[in-house]
C-alpha cells in the first residue's frame, strides 16, 4: 500500500479544570468538550499546504474555566464572540479533510471526537480515518509520555505559537512527524 501524499494533522482543545486530566474527566459534570479546533492539511513530507482554527462553544459547560483560559490563552469574549457549534466545528474539519484525507493527531483527539459527537447526538463520521501517531512519538524521543505542546522542545523546531492552542500544536506534531519520517 502506497503512503498518501497529503494528510491532515489536527489538535483539540477541550474543557478542563484543575485535576480533569489526572481523574480522567470524572469529576461532577466534567465532559471534555472541544473549545478549538487546529488542523493544518500537509504534503507527504509534511509541508503545510493550508490551516483551519475553529473556535467551538460547548454545549454543557459554556463557561470555561480559569484554569482553562490560563492554560490555553482562549478567552471567554473570544468564544463567545467566534465560536461555533460543534456540530458545525466537526463538519468544517471533515471539509478540510476532503473525502478522504487521512486525519493525524497525537494522543487520544478521536476519542474526544468520539465523545463529542456522542454528547451531540450525532454520528462519527470519522470512524476509520482518524490515526494516532502518539505511539510513534514516543518511540522516537524514548519518553514515556507527552504532549503536542512538548514537540517544539524535543524536536528542535521552531516555536509555532503558544502551546496548548490547537493550531500551534497541529504544527507541532506536522513538525515532529517530518523530523521522525513518519510514516516508517
Amino acid at each position: 500500500m502506497s503512503e498518501p501524499a497529503r494528510y491532515v494533522v489536527y489538535d483539540l482543545e477541550y474543557t478542563s479544570w484543575p485535576g480533569s486530566w489526572e481523574r480522567g474527566w470524572t469529576g461532577p459534570g466534567e465532559h471534555r468538550e472541544i473549545v478549538q479546533i487546529g488542523a493544518v492539511r500537509v504534503e507527504a513530507a509534511f509541508r503545510e499546504l493550508e490551516s483551519l482554527c475553529l473556535l467551538v462553544r460547548p454545549r454543557i459547560n459554556p463557561t470555561l474555566s480559569s484554569y482553562f483560559v490560563e492554560l490555553t490563552g482562549i478567552s471567554q469574549a473570544a468564544l463567545d464572540g467566534e465560536g461555533v457549534d460543534v456540530v458545525d466545528a466537526l463538519e468544517g474539519l471533515l471539509r478540510f479533510a476532503e473525502p478522504d484525507l487521512p486525519l493525524v493527531a497525537n494522543g487520544g483527539d478521536a476519542l474526544v471526537i468520539a465523545e463529542n459527537c456522542r454528547l451531540a447526538g450525532i454520528a462519527n463520521r470519522f470512524l476509520g480515518r482518524t490515526h494516532d501517531v502518539y505511539p510513534h512519538l514516543l518511540a522516537a524521543t524514548g519518553r514515556t509520555h507527552l504532549f503536542s505542546a512538548d514537540l517544539p522542545k524535543l524536536f528542535d523546531l521552531d516555536p509555532c505559537g503558544r502551546g496548548h492552542d490547537a493550531l500551534a500544536d497541529a504544527r507541532a506534531v506536522a513538525g515532529a512527524l517530518a523530523k521522525v519520517r513518519f510514516p516508517t
